[in-house]
């Protein structure tokens, strides 16, 4: 499996619907960043699906690193 391509250095701040399915862009290749568009055919990694459990804003991981995934935990701003 190949490791995921940095898509940004900042968290991406989305609106997101509850009840709605989501794919978060876990490879970094999305040109329709933070969700997947399918870039990460043959790399080995796959999109994180998930249901968004409450309506509003939302902060979105674009370093690809977050443990708590597909949401921001701040690793950006530890990992250089």
């Amino acid at each position: 499996m190949e490791s995921p391509k940095k898509a940004g250095s900042k968290p991406i701040e989305v609106e997101l619907i509850k009840g709605r399915i989501y794919s978060w862009c876990s490879c970094g290749l999305s040109f329709k960043q933070p969700f997947c568009d399918g870039e990460h055919m043959g790399t080995g990694i796959k999109p994180m699906v998930f249901k968004a459990e409450k309506s509003g804003s939302h902060h979105l991981c674009m370093c690809k690193l977050t443990k708590n995934s597909p949401f921001c935990d701040e690793t950006h701003a530890h990992k250089k």
